[in-house]
């Protein structure tokens, strides 16, 4: 009867663990339709001043704005947004997501914060997370505090679902930097090796990250997302 109880649990705990990965793939999909496809972060404009005309360019770009942003400032906070939808803990939801969303340092990126976070309020609210019906038409919405919401939900852990995460920014701008480079495909590919390399560090980065040292160090991307907006031809939106 031991052994039959000990291997009913193992059985019933790797389902669960298998439904939370799947959710979790479900929820970094390219497939999920949130629009994350249609911005370029910047990109596009480092791109047009010719400060990204390569591979090795497109690498550092793409990995200076990981390092010094999400792992400092989206990673941290998603971490705690996590918690607190764990908790339940309204308030502490409220403050983290106000935090995050007035550290988008332009227009273009807070447009693109609020538009990525109410799709997925909508989407989840549509499969039946009730928690994002009070998030629907919220002006100053974060996208990260949503995902935290669904992995949450959908009970995925938190160090996979920041994971996973990155992992979906960072395929994100691999495949703007595809377009506007351009690059090819492999190196595309040869990015994402890399990227996915550094990602663990990143991870632990923001583990470790006080409350008083939360904040990014990315001029670059402020400017660029900046000038975007006014940039004369885009692919991406502004």
């Amino acid at each position: 009867m031991m052994i039959m109880t000990t291997h009913t649990a193992t059985a019933t705990h790797m389902a669960e663990s298998q439904s939370s990965l799947l959710r979790l793939m479900q929820l970094v999909s390219p497939t999920l339709p949130v629009g994350a496809y249609a911005y370029s972060q910047g990109l596009e404009y480092a791109v047009h001043a010719g400060w990204v005309d390569n591979e090795k360019k497109a690498f550092n770009w793409i990995h200076g704005v990981m390092s010094h942003s999400l792992a400092q400032l989206d990673g941290p906070v998603f971490l705690r947004l996590y918690q607190s939808w764990l908790e339940q803990d309204k308030a502490a939801v409220e403050y983290w997501n106000a935090i995050l969303f007035a550290s988008r340092e332009s227009k273009e990126l807070q447009l693109e914060d609020r538009q990525l976070a109410q799709a997925l309020a909508r989407l989840l609210n549509d499969l039946g997370v009730q928690e994002a019906a009070g998030y629907l038409r919220e002006d100053r919405l974060s996208y990260v505090n949503m995902f935290a919401l669904a992995a949450v939900s959908w009970k995925v852990d938190a160090v996979d679902a920041l994971q996973g995460y990155l992992w979906s920014w960072a395929e994100n701008q691999v495949t703007a930097a595809i377009k506007l480079v351009p690059l090819g495909q492999t190196a595309g590919q040869r990015i994402l090796l890399q990227l996915g390399d550094v990602i663990p560090g990143l991870i632990e980065s923001a583990r470790k990250c006080a409350d008083e040292d939360i904040g990014q160090v990315t001029p670059g991307l402020a400017m660029a997302s900046a000038w975007h907006e006014t940039q004369y031809t885009r692919l991406f939106r502004s």
